[in-house]
């Protein structure tokens, strides 16, 4: 039986630095282009009627690339963040963020959290940036929430530890992309991906136009999906 559209698409964003290489360009101008292609994917998906999308921007692991690297681009996300958001507002979009807050500038910290009740009443898609987070990371944390509020097993289920996690409110997700050739999860959102469909692109993030995402869309209306039912 052919699926209708997902209600909610979760984005690796993996190929800009490789981009870049190829080009003879520094890293950063790759996660440059990789952060204006963004705002296309995120308008494309709102034109067909997808409420949520979550872009993985930077995970707990990333802190390890070269400290120059880091600083380039934490520097070029508060500009971002700053200038995208507007724009986003302006289409009606709303923004979440999913991730730590304890790592970041002050600056970034100001910025993620104006854009995020800046939008806050918005209707359009909702577009979670999953930022310095890890899966494992959010797991772990709320099962110290948990425990914390003192919470008998006997009062634990899955909806109950929905709540406790970053996506608390959101839908599950339904289909996955990752770009860039690898076939593999990379500590994101383990808990949420239980049963969505995979979709890996050997197409490098900055390369991944509307065109490749309508392809990622038509095979998951091609899928099957059964929940384990069969």
């Amino acid at each position: 039986m052919e699926q209708q559209l997902p209600k909610h698409v979760a984005v690796i964003m993996d190929g800009n630095r490789r981009w870049a290489e190829t080009r003879g360009l520094s890293r950063i101008e790759g996660h440059r282009a990789g952060a204006n292609n963004a705002m296309d994917i995120i308008k494309y998906l709102d034109s067909r009627g997808i409420g949520y999308v979550t872009l993985y921007s930077f995970s707990t692991e990333n802190w390890n690339r070269p400290a120059e690297e880091v600083e380039e681009l934490m520097h070029m996300l508060e500009q971002y963040v700053c200038r995208e958001s507007n724009k986003l507002d302006k289409l009606g979009f709303r923004i979440k963020h999913l991730g730590r807050t304890q790592n970041l500038s002050d600056k970034l910290n100001k910025a993620i959290k104006q854009a995020v009740e800046k939008t806050r009443t918005n209707t359009g898609i909702t577009v979670n940036l999953a930022f310095d987070y890890g899966s494992r990371n959010e797991i772990l944390e709320a099962v110290k929430r948990i425990i914390a509020d003192g919470l008998t097993p006997d009062k634990i289920d899955e909806g109950l530890f929905d709540s406790y996690l970053n996506t608390a409110g959101l839908p599950s997700v339904d289909l996955l992309v990752r770009t860039g050739g690898e076939l593999r999860l990379s500590n994101f959102l383990l808990w949420q991906l239980a049963y969505s469909e995979l979709y890996f692109s050997p197409a490098l993030w900055p390369d991944f136009d509307t065109a490749e995402m309508a392809k990622a869309l038509l095979a998951y209306k091609n899928r099957e999906r059964r929940f384990g039912g069969g």
